[in-house]
């Protein structure tokens, strides 16, 4: 059997696939400058995280998806990010490197996995970054009266249904702009980076003040009787567009928390990684959250949902309100805001492409550091170039979509990991022959001996319980999401399956409560595990079912694509891979020369 071709090429697949980094701390030929402190880690995350989601989105989601209740939308999709980024914190504890989860996942849990988070990740800040151009660029049309979009669809429109109504020079032209800046120096970004941080925060604190001075509270209790029906306003009320709204609400107010894991980018460029990454990661997200819920208030407060500009809410709302003072300060804070989050959506975009094709898996000349500005700047310049195409050809609401689904599945598997890590079997007895494991019964799935130490029994158990909450996570997800759309027996099915995945998500979970968790030194460990990481889990899947089918379509393409480059470059070109290869054959050369 073991001379079997077939069993030999699976057998090395495998291999491929479930590889770990080993040598986490191998010195590179070039080094990155570690100049970050917590302070500027804390405003890269909180200005990627404060732009598209504070000045465009809040109003975009109020209009049409969820009314007033786009402030529970936000808080929502708060708790989802909050959930992510505690597991994302503990990742950075455990290895502060650069790459993000890429390189998390890759020393804890596997290639192919790290492989796939990276991807996510690559097309997750591609796309933030193009929709926080296309969205400034849409703010500062809609202000300027649509200039831009009069003469772009008289002279060059196009006419194909799945991007935009027009080419969009001004989203290309501000992201090669930023992309330089990113790429003259880490120190010198992040300095700007913190001055218009500064900046974002007075023009939130402005909005959120004059908001509660101009506040009419009838705005959250309008009746249906008193909206115009080409309003298409729902049904009045808190919640004009019921549940159902303020769920779908949160699967697009989740894009505006996406920028917190830039700050798990830096691991090679900060001062104290294993201690800042993990606090700025929680400071951003709470700073962001006090910051879209105070808006998202004062906004359907100041002026009725149905009656919000999409584009570019804040500066029509002062205009209505007729304070133009105040609009110009919101205005300009806004424009600052988003440069602020487009620095924030391109910064980590070059260091994950540098962290996967320093380890061979993407294209080699990707891992090159510029000497003079000490950051991957054939990286920056190529993701800036490619950001800027996509922001120019898509519409900005394919672009959140797109992004949102990219995060979220790279933020189910960051959980899925940490649990996986919870439960493993540290101790070095598990390679010992000595050890025999008595076998797997009902007291091991339980934990009836009560075993306060994993061992490799307790360890398989919990990767079963694992592997089957996450496959009945993603069937409640889709009979939940869809069963608002059905009627008759098809919704009575998918009720019932409701029902029995629910169940087994339950049971799954207390099982896996009930089974003992590493005992490890960590600056920073996930809360109540496993309930914090399932608890994410599903939320993160149903957020992500949510979403339209053309965008699945799109990710699933770029999967593809991902896959094909791992299949024919990753897993041959691996430093990792032929390193362990070289290790393998100097274990067999030796017996034979012994001999």
């Amino acid at each position: 059997m073991m001379d079997d071709p077939w069993y030999k090429s699976t057998d090395s697949l495998t291999w491929a696939l479930t590889r770990k980094k080993t040598d986490s701390d191998e010195p590179s030929k070039e080094k990155l400058n570690r100049v970050l402190t917590f302070f500027d880690l804390t405003a890269l995350g909180t200005g990627s995280t404060l732009g598209c989601g504070v000045y465009v989105l809040a109003g975009a989601v109020a209009k049409s998806i969820a009314g007033p209740a786009v402030v529970l939308s936000f808080a929502i999709a708060a708790v989802v990010s909050a959930f992510s980024g505690l597991c994302y914190a503990e990742f950075a504890g455990r290895v502060p490197k650069a790459g993000s989860a890429y390189i998390y996942s890759y020393v804890a849990v596997g290639e192919f996995t790290a492989f796939v988070i990276g991807w996510n990740l690559l097309i997750e800040h591609l796309i933030g970054t193009a929709s926080v151009a296309k969205a400034m660029s849409n703010y500062c049309d809609s202000m300027l009266g649509n200039p831009q979009r009069r003469y772009m669809t008289e002279y060059f429109p196009i006419h194909i249904g799945f991007l935009a109504d027009y080419p969009d020079l001004a989203s290309f032209v501000v992201i090669v702009i930023i992309s330089l800046l990113v790429a003259w120096g880490v120190r010198e970004s992040s300095f700007t980076n913190n001055i218009f941080t500064a900046l974002n925060l007075i023009t939130v604190c402005t909005v959120i003040v004059t908001g509660f001075y101009k506040a009419n509270y009838s705005n959250w209790s309008i009746p249906k009787s008193e909206i115009p029906p080409e309003a298409k306003g729902g049904e009045g009320g808190f919640l004009p567009f019921g549940w159902v709204g303020v769920v779908a609400g949160a699967a697009k107010c989740f894009y505006g928390f996406i920028g917190f894991d830039s700050i798990a980018t830096t691991g090679e460029e900060t001062k104290n990684p294993k201690r800042d990454i993990p606090l700025a990661i929680v400071a951003s997200l709470f700073l962001s959250t006090l910051a879209y819920c105070g808006v998202a208030t004062v906004l359907t407060l100041m002026w009725p949902y149905y009656l919000q500009d999409p584009d570019a809410p804040l500066p029509a709302l002062y205009e209505n309100l007729n304070m133009p003072t105040i609009k110009i300060i919101v205005s300009g804070g806004a424009i600052f805001a988003l440069c602020t989050s487009l620095l924030g959506a391109i910064f980590p975009l070059p260091r994950i492409l540098y962290a996967m094709a320093s380890d061979g898996l993407l294209f080699k000349f990707l891992s090159n550091i510029n000497a003079t500005t000490k950051t991957p700047l054939i990286s920056t310049i190529i993701c800036g170039v490619f950001a800027g195409a996509l922001s120019a050809v898509f519409n900005l609401e394919q672009l959140i979509d797109m992004a949102s689904i990219g995060t979220l599945q790279a933020y189910t598997i960051v959980c899925i990991c940490v649990l996986i890590l919870r439960y493993t079997d540290n101790s070095p007895s598990i390679h010992d022959n000595t050890v025999k494991s008595k076998g797997i019964t009902v007291f091991t799935w339980l934990n009836l001996s009560n075993a306060k130490v994993p061992n490799s029994d307790t360890q398989y158990v919990s990767r079963a319980l694992i592997f089957i909450f996450s496959v009945c996570t993603f069937v409640f997800a889709i009979s939940l999401a869809n069963m608002e759309s059905h009627h008759g027996n098809t919704r009575n099915i998918l009720m019932i399956i409701n029902v029995i995945s629910l169940l087994v998500l339950l049971v799954t979970l207390f099982m896996l409560g009930r089974l003992p968790t590493a005992v490890e030194d960590l600056s920073f460990k996930v809360p109540l595990v496993p309930i914090i990481p399932c608890l994410s889990i599903v939320l993160n899947v149903y957020l992500m079912m949510e979403l339209e089918y053309k965008t699945w379509i799109r990710f699933i393409v770029w999967l593809i694509c991902g896959l094909l480059i791992y299949l024919f470059y990753g897993i041959g070109h691996s430093l990792e891979g032929n390193k362990q290869k070289i290790q393998l054959n100097t274990i067999q050369i030796k017996p034979k020369l012994s001999k």
